[in-house]
């Protein structure tokens, strides 16, 4: 039961919870607040619904610790948690008690504070994990409801990214180093992630008549976890798949295999060293698209980014008509519809889509070691 007492400069509300205890609301200007406060106590009590208001007194730290503790995903999910809750959401809502968490507070937060600074994709990703954790919170009986649902936050469709011409790809190589060089030929023509093919592995890479490249569930990606390069899985059960190679490509991943046969990664930096994504971007990827009017080489495509090649691969992979089951397999793709789920790659298909890839690079293409510059690019 839910009663009102009128108090010197406004009205309070009291109810009994589970154990006895008598707890009181305070801080209703009028009379009729406090009563319909009390009547959505006293329903939610009936309907065995009503949430013990000293458990919200919890505050975020405290739920984010047993969260945290409680909580299990893969190595590199778990720090992009971690980063998004040190650099975002503790710096707003660290001390806050779990039921002051304001939903209107929580939107502000998002469109003030998050959205000037930060891309629309961190921004829905920072939210969706803040929703997970104020969602267990809510079903631990902690609070009544989950503050950062029904937000109604539109955010931007994201631009079409833009893509690359066979020669574009060619002229992108032929300013890199000859490994770097490869490395965007190889993502260009097989459409892999920047994890795949960084973390790629010669034990993983079949170069006899049927050239393909697999993809290991376990060891199948590097991924950079506070700042130390480990091999782990890839982004999701369908990126455990294999990559079929066109001839070109076998042919230029058999040379470099030559070039480097102690190694045992297909792709390395400076002395060996496995690549990271930021240094490659600085210092090969963008002086590449900027150019250099010493080499005459002008500006090519500077919104793109590497991850760009993957989108390229398969604007190709359209182009030449590859059936849809097959460009969602070879890129890993999960199967989202009916069609997806009842049809099959076939090797009419797979020979089909090597051919006009080799067709691609012989009309277009054509990248060669004796193309690329002489100068040293530490990239690891």
């Amino acid at each position: 039961m839910a009663w009102v007492e009128k108090r010197r400069g406004g009205f309070r509300v009291r109810y009994r919870l589970d154990d006895g205890t008598i707890f009181t609301e305070s801080g209703f200007a009028t009379q009729d607040e406090a009563e319909d406060r009390a009547a959505d106590v006293e329903s939610d009590q009936r309907r065995r619904r009503f949430t013990d208001p000293r458990l919200a007194q919890t505050t975020i730290d405290e739920w984010i610790r047993a969260w945290s503790d409680a909580h299990h995903a893969a190595d590199v999910t778990l720090a992009t948690y971690d980063s998004h809750i040190r650099n975002h959401i503790l710096p707003r809502w660290s001390g806050t008690a779990l039921g002051d968490i304001a939903r209107i507070e929580v939107k502000g937060w998002v469109n003030k504070k998050l959205r000037p600074n930060l891309a629309d994709k961190t921004v829905r990703d920072i939210l969706v994990l803040f929703s997970m954790i104020l969602g267990e919170a809510v079903d631990e009986g902690l609070i009544g409801a989950n503050p950062c649902r029904k937000l109604r936050i539109s955010f931007d469709d994201r631009p079409e990214r833009p893509h690359a011409s066979a020669d574009e790809v060619d002229a992108l190589a032929g300013r890199m180093k000859p490994d770097e060089g490869l490395m965007t030929i190889t993502d260009a023509y097989t459409g892999m992630r920047w994890g795949e093919l960084a973390g790629l592995q010669w034990i993983r890479t079949y170069l006899d008549e049927d050239p393909r490249i697999e993809i290991d569930p376990n060891f199948g990606a590097l991924h950079e976890i506070r700042g130390r390069l480990e091999l782990g899985p890839p982004k999701t059960p369908a990126s455990v798949r294999t990559i079929h190679l066109p001839p070109f490509l076998a042919d230029l991943l058999r040379d470099h295999r030559e070039r480097n046969p102690d190694g045992r990664f297909v792709f390395t930096g400076a002395n060996g060293g496995l690549h990271r994504r930021s240094n490659f971007r600085r210092r090969v990827w963008l002086p590449a698209l900027a150019g250099d009017e010493s080499h005459g080489w002008a500006p090519l495509n500077q919104g793109m980014h590497f991850h760009d090649l993957r989108h390229t691969h398969e604007t190709w992979l359209i182009e030449d008509g590859v059936p849809r089951i097959l460009r969602l397999v070879r890129l890993g793709h999960k199967r989202k519809d009916t069609d997806d789920l009842y049809s099959h790659v076939t090797d009419v298909m797979v020979k089909s889509m090597l051919a006009a890839l080799q067709r691609r690079w012989e009309q277009d293409g054509g990248w060669s070691w004796d193309e690329t510059p002489g100068q040293e690019q530490d990239a690891a």
